[in-house]
């Protein structure tokens, strides 16, 4: 399923410059840098610009997700279709971030550097929120995250390669 969105969007993207497309999937969820990473690749970016890129489209979300995740769900929560999704979402991410509850923000660092599935910016951005962990430390430890999980994927894609 990666696979074809990234492939969707590079080919409804392909009017803009590469440079942007790596931002744009970069910052789209599911994908994050660990889809735009090998993009950069396959554009031929080197290194440096292409962890430029990603980090700066991975990046890109945190702030608008930290500050509207939990005014929006608390207003749209009267609604039952959203209640069942935020509790499914709550469970999920409990089930997923036993270190985020148990270390607060250095575990915040911890979740979004391992490039797993369902880890990662947007996911620990929703943590954040749900653990109460004020802004400016979720804001770094997720950033934080962000750079180490871009330089395991950036390093083991162009070293292999």
């Amino acid at each position: 399923m990666k696979e074809d969105i990234k492939q969707f969007l590079v080919e409804n993207l392909s009017f803009l410059p590469n440079e942007l497309i790596v931002v744009i999937v970069s910052a789209m969820p599911i994908l994050e840098l660990r889809g735009g990473l090998p993009l950069a690749y396959g554009f031929g970016f080197d290194f440096w610009t292409a962890f430029g890129l990603a980090i700066l489209g991975n990046l890109l979300p945190i702030i608008p997700l930290l500050i509207l995740f939990r005014p929006l769900s608390t207003f749209l929560m009267r609604y039952r279709w959203y209640k069942r999704f935020y509790d499914w979402l709550y469970e999920r991410t409990l089930k997923n971030s036993k270190n985020v509850e148990r270390f607060g923000a250095i575990g915040l660092i911890l979740f979004t550097a391992v490039p797993l599935p369902t880890t990662g910016a947007y996911s620990a951005c929703v943590a954040a929120a749900l653990f109460n962990i004020r802004f400016h430390y979720a804001f770094l430890a997720v950033a934080t995250g962000v750079l180490i999980a871009g330089l395991g994927v950036g390093l083991a894609i162009y070293s292999i390669f």
